[in-house]
C-alpha cells in the first residue's frame, strides 16, 4: 500500500487496524509502503513489520508502484498470502503474487467508474486516463476482492461486467472506545477556540478530490444568513498540498475567513473532543466507499448532514440529513433541519474492528486452504 500511517487517511486507518488486529491473533504482518519524512527504512510498531521504501517526492504515488517491486519480490518468498488495495499498490502486488506463485486478494475501497469526470481540479485527459486504469488494476485476476460497503461492491461488479465471483463485502471499523461521546470535554475546545453559543458546524479530513470541500465552503456566506450565528469549523490535512491551499483562496475570496475555524489535523485520540464541540458535522463528499467521517460521528451521537450518494445512506445512523451532493444551498438546507430538530432518526449502526478482522481471516483461510 503507498501509505500508512503516520500518513492520515481513511485507508491508512483500515490497515493499521487490520495489521495489528491480525497480529494480535498472533499472525506474522509485513508492511510495505513509501517512506514519509522523519520515519525510518523498517519500524516494527506496534508489532507490525513496517518496511519503507523510498520514493521522489512529486508523483511519490505512482513511483512506489515501480519502486516497491524488489521489496515486494522479496518479502513474498515467505508470505502465505499476499494483501494489496486499490489502486497504486495493487500492480506490483498482483505481478509479484504471479512471479512467486502466491494467492492475493485486493481491498476495494472506492470504485469512481464515469465519476472521475465529474471530480474537482480533474482535466478532461486525466480523468480519463485515472478511468482507464482503474479498469485496469480491477481487471486483474485477483483471487479475492474484499469491498467495503455494499455499493462498492455493487459498483465494483459493474465495472466487472456484472461478474460477482469471488467479491466479498467487510464494512470497515470504527474506533467505538475511542468514539464514545461520555469521554469527550466539549466546554474545553469550545472555550479554547473561543466559541460561545454558536451553531457550529463541522468538516475533517482531507481535502480530497471527491470529498466536496469546495461545495461546502461555498454554502458558507448563505448558511450565515440562514443560521446568523453560526460558524464552519474546520480540521483539514493540507494533503495534497494544491487542493489545501485552494480551499484556503476560496475562504479568502469569499471573505468569509470569520465564518470559518480552519485547523491543522489534530491527535486522533483528541479528535472525538473536537466533535464533542461541534453541534453537527457535514460529510459533504461526491463518493465514498465507506465513509468514516460520516461513522465516526455517528458513534459520537452527533448529527450528521450528509450527501445522499454511495455507501452514505449505507453508513449514517442516529439524527442524520440526507443531501443532494455537489449542491451548497442543499447543505444550507441539511444544517437548517438540524439547527431546527427536524433531522431525521434511525437506530445506531455499530461497526466493529473484531468483526472486520475476523471477516478478513475468512476470507483468507478460504483463498490460501
Amino acid at each position: 500500500m503507498e501509505y500508512y500511517p503516520p500518513h492520515i487517511g481513511g485507508l491508512e486507518i483500515v490497515f493499521k487496524n487490520l495489521c495489528e488486529g491480525l497480529v494480535s491473533r498472533g499472525h506474522n504482518i509485513a508492511v510495505i509502503t513509501s517512506r514519509l519524512n522523519g520515519t525510518k527504512e523498517f519500524e516494527i510498531i506496534n508489532g507490525v513489520k513496517v518496511y519503507r521504501v523510498n520514493v521522489p517526492k512529486k508523483g511519490d504515488r505512482y513511483w512506489f508502484t515501480l519502486l516497491s517491486i524488489p521489496k515486494v519480490y522479496k518479502l513474498a518468498k515467505e508470505a502465505d498470502l499476499i494483501h494489496t488495495t486499490t489502486y497504486n499498490g495493487a500492480p506490483p502486488a498482483w505481478l509479484i503474487s504471479k512471479l512467486r506463485g502466491k494467492k492475493c486478494i485486493i481491498t476495494v475501497h472506492e470504485v469512481f467508474g464515469s465519476l472521475w469526470k465529474d471530480l474537482a481540479g480533474m482535466s478532461w485527459f486525466s480523468a480519463k486516463l485515472h478511468q482507464f486504469l482503474e479498469r485496469l488494476i480491477i481487471s486483474l485476476p485477483f483471487d479475492e476482492y474484499v469491498c467495503v460497503s455494499e455499493y462498492t461492491c455493487a459498483s465494483l461488479k459493474n465495472l466487472k461486467g456484472g461478474e460477482n465471483t469471488g467479491l466479498e463485502v467487510i464494512y470497515n471499523g470504527v474506533d467505538n472506545d475511542l468514539f464514545d461521546p461520555s469521554k469527550t470535554d466539549r466546554r474545553r475546545i469550545r472555550k479554547s477556540l473561543g466559541l460561545g453559543n454558536e451553531f457550529v458546524y463541522m468538516y475533517y479530513g482531507r481535502p480530497g478530490i471527491s470529498k466536496g470541500v469546495e461545495y461546502l465552503i461555498q454554502s458558507v456566506p448563505l448558511v450565515s444568513k440562514g443560521i446568523p450565528k453560526s460558524r464552519l469549523l474546520m480540521v483539514l490535512a493540507n494533503d495534497p498540498r494544491a487542493r489545501y491551499e485552494n480551499i484556503k483562496k476560496l475562504i479568502k475570496n469569499l471573505k468569509i475567513e470569520d465564518g470559518v475555524i480552519l485547523l491543522d489535523p489534530v491527535p486522533r485520540n483528541e479528535l472525538p473532543d473536537y466533535i464533542a464541540a461541534s453541534d453537527c458535522v457535514v460529510v459533504p463528499s461526491l463518493s465514498e466507499g465507506f465513509g468514516f467521517t460520516a461513522a465516526e460521528a455517528c458513534a459520537m451521537g452527533k448529527p450528521v448532514v450528509a450527501s445522499d450518494v454511495a455507501s452514505l445512506p449505507e453508513v449514517v445512523s442516529g439524527k442524520y440529513v440526507l443531501v443532494e451532493s455537489g449542491n451548497p444551498g442543499a447543505i444550507v438546507e441539511g444544517l437548517e433541519k438540524v439547527c431546527k430538530g427536524e433531522a431525521q432518526h434511525s437506530e445506531g449502526k455499530v461497526f466493529s474492528w473484531d468483526k472486520c478482522v475476523e471477516g478478513y481471516l475468512q476470507v483468507y483461510d478460504k483463498v490460501v486452504t
